[in-house]
């Protein structure tokens, strides 16, 4: 099966200030490996045009384009002759897009959601990338949360088929380096407002009750009135290529979850698995679902409290924390590199396009009785 799929997604072409573009260059890479086509769209928008990372990919293509009446003009052809179009989360005037798209497209369309519990604690009050009237008429609702959340947006939104597309970690670029560790904790992620409070609590507080070790922060839109502690360095934007150095530096890397996605629960971030597979044992916020992700004490340390992260940091024997880390990278091998992901999101598509199928097929001619003669 080799398809030809278009994405329409925020960005592929800058890591500045998003995690969707890791997650989607992993997939595609996967996917271009197992012999399919694929065509990514991406808004040229001065932000992303001025950190962009990739520009010209060698397995894939990646078109630019500068206003929503460009999608029909020059892509339209392409979206209509495709296997399957996948629209993504936060994409600037995804709802035209998607009406256009599921319309015209004549084959699969998918919804990829990497934002999925901020979307539905916001889709009542109205997003400009995906409307509730939208769910039904993709094929495929492409879910960044599992558990019981596809099912719910089955029967509340009337999607067709929901399914849960994790990101994930390519384990070669994601592998651990050999490097002196600088910090005894780091975290790596945009700033968000309703994440910040994790930060806070699990390495800012501890920060300041240890100030003999050093501690970094990376990651860009962070506010000037934050006060970060002395012994806390501060990167504005570390690039993908020098993620794997930056783990390895750290004796523990935290994750830590926005509000949304904490309380709906079974959304991995993309920095959970990049770490993990760094071989970096990572302290996350509690949330639910995490166990079905990573196992807790063997493969993940959950702390709650500022406490629970200086135990950690100042009592963890180093053998055990090489043991955790040595756990976590095997279950990213086992179940979430890209190719997990490539494969996964074939199936669907055949789950799909066999849904399709059934639901057009022409109904049987009635024939028509035979009495017999007497």
């Amino acid at each position: 099966m080799n398809l030809s799929i278009v994405v329409i997604g925020l960005s592929v072409t800058s890591s500045w200030g998003n995690g969707h573009a890791t997650t989607y260059r992993a997939l595609i890479e996967a996917l271009a490996r197992r012999g399919h086509r694929v065509t990514f769209l991406e808004r040229d928008v001065p932000w992303y045009r001025d950190h962009r990372d990739v520009t010209k990919p060698s397995a894939w293509a990646v078109e630019l384009y500068q206003s929503l009446k460009e999608i029909p003009r020059r892509f339209g052809k392409l979206i209509r002759d495709a296997d399957l179009v996948i629209i993504g989360s936060y994409v600037p005037d995804g709802i035209p897009i998607a009406e256009w798209t599921t319309t015209h497209a004549r084959g699969i369309t998918a919804f990829y959601d990497i934002d999925t519990p901020v979307t539905l604690a916001r889709l009542e009050h109205g997003l400009n990338y995906l409307s509730a009237a939208m769910i039904p008429r993709f094929d495929l609702y492409l879910s960044f949360t599992g558990g019981p959340v596809p099912g719910m947006i089955e029967q509340s939104y009337g999607s067709p088929l929901a399914r849960v597309l994790y990101c994930s970690a390519d384990a070669e670029i994601y592998a651990p380096k050999r490097a002196q560790p600088k910090w005894a904790l780091g975290y790596l992620g945009t700033y968000s407002e309703d994440r910040q409070p994790v930060l806070d609590e699990l390495l800012l507080a501890p920060a300041r009750s240890l100030p003999s070790e050093q501690f970094v922060v990376a990651g860009a839109q962070y506010p000037e009135h934050i006060a970060w502690p002395a012994n806390v360095a501060r990167i504005e934007h570390l690039p993908p290529k020098q993620h794997p150095t930056f783990y390895a530096a750290q004796r523990f890397s935290l994750n830590a979850t926005r509000a949304d996605m904490r309380a709906l629960g079974f959304s991995p971030s993309v920095r959970l698995f990049e770490a993990a597979a760094c071989g970096t044992p990572v302290i996350s916020d509690r949330w639910p679902g995490i166990e079905t992700i990573f196992a807790p004490s063997r493969e993940i340390l959950l702390a709650s409290s500022p406490r629970e992260v200086i135990e950690i940091l100042r009592d963890m024997p180093e053998e055990q924390r090489r043991t955790i880390a040595h756990n976590a990278r095997r279950r990213v091998l086992a179940d979430h590199t890209p190719d997990h992901r490539a494969r996964q999101l074939e199936t669907y598509y055949a789950e799909a396009s066999a849904r399709r199928r059934r639901k057009t097929a022409p109904l049987p001619v009635a024939r028509p009785m035979q009495v017999a003669e007497l």
